[in-house]
């Protein structure tokens, strides 16, 4: 009985054994398996992490070197960059930064890219990252049909000759082009005008301004409100009415712009290409997008030339926007804080 016992548990414990050998083996085997998609997860993961974050950094520079608009800077110190040594004008100009810091309580400042759009830009970045509504002349006329009906209800076929900016354009699809900056510039003033979160808006408005097509329609859709109103007003003139503001007389009155044609061919068709905006034009556009456009001209330091408003005249409803120039041809925008 011994014997069979012992034979018993020596065939048990050899069973044991065998199948401990066989499970060890598999266990060693899971467990190499499971370090081995450990560190392989390991490393996809570091690696995913790495691609995630240079992707990051390579849209981040591209955003930045494409916002026409930069984030904001120091006042005081972008005029200690821009305006060393001592010659008269460099001492001047940092003066007048330093009025502007401690008197008007202008803190920061804005650049904008500086092409032949700079104004436009500044303008309109404004409004929008403001939220500033529709003027309400458009909100009561469809914007989208000014081309057409600049063409069929008065017979301006000269309009074929208008140019884009710096995209010299001509000829029988100028109507449907200038349709779809109509459109950018409805579409996105609506949506973003729409959006009551400040920091949200901020957000569209850094899209939108990043991307030069976009802008482009924004800029030449605004050029061609100026042209529309212009014909108007010259109807009204000619018809013996008065124009709805005497900024149109005087626009008028110029030998470069004694009619809507010259208008366009002489001042228009170069805007955004070789020139900006002048004085008598900006004026306009102040008045068209029911802003009150105040402009600090550092050139004009000391003089009563220092700070204007576009127009001179407006409604005490109208919103504000502000622009600072060195030279009435490049525009920033300044950043009050108290």
């Amino acid at each position: 009985g011994r014997h069979e016992v012992r034979s018993w548990t020596t065939a048990a414990k050899q069973s044991l054994c065998l199948m401990w050998q066989k499970v060890k083996v598999q266990l060693i085997l899971s467990m190499s398996f499971l370090a081995a998609v450990c560190w392989y997860c390991r490393r996809l993961y570091s690696f995913l992490a790495q691609l995630l974050k240079r992707w990051s950094n390579y849209l981040q520079r591209k955003l930045i070197r494409n916002l026409s608009v930069l984030t904001e800077v120091d006042l005081l110190g972008y005029s200690a960059r821009e305006w060393k040594g001592e010659t008269k004008q460099a001492k001047h100009m940092r003066e007048a930064y330093e009025v502007l810091f401690w008197s008007y309580h202008i803190k920061y400042l804005r650049q904008v890219r500086r092409d032949n759009y700079c104004v436009l830009r500044a303008v309109i970045f404004q409004i929008f990252s403001q939220g500033i509504p529709f003027p309400s002349w458009m909100k009561e006329r469809d914007i989208l049909k000014l081309p057409e009906k600049l063409l069929y209800s008065q017979g301006c076929n000269w309009i074929q000759q208008y140019s884009f900016g710096p995209e010299r354009y001509t000829g029988p699809n100028v109507f449907g082009k200038l349709r779809k900056c109509m459109e950018t510039l409805k579409t996105n003033w609506t949506e973003i005008s729409a959006t009551k979160d400040h920091e949200e808006r901020g957000n569209m408005c850094n899209t939108l301004f990043s991307d030069e097509s976009k802008e482009y329609k924004l800029y030449e859709a605004v050029k061609f409100i100026m042209l529309y109103e212009v014909v108007e007003a010259y109807e009204q003139l000619k018809n013996r009415e008065e124009p709805p503001h005497n900024l149109f007389s005087l626009l008028l009155a110029r030998d470069s712009s004694s009619d809507p044609l010259s208008f366009m061919m002489n001042h228009l068709n170069a805007i955004g290409d070789s020139i900006c905006l002048d004085q008598v034009e900006l004026f306009l556009l102040g008045y068209l997008l029911e802003v009150k456009i105040k402009v600090y001209r550092l050139h004009r330091f000391n003089t009563e030339e220092f700070q204007v408003n576009y127009p001179d005249e407006y409604r005490r409803e109208w919103n504000e926007v502000s622009l600072l120039t060195e030279d009435d041809r490049y525009y920033h925008i300044p950043l009050f804080r108290t």
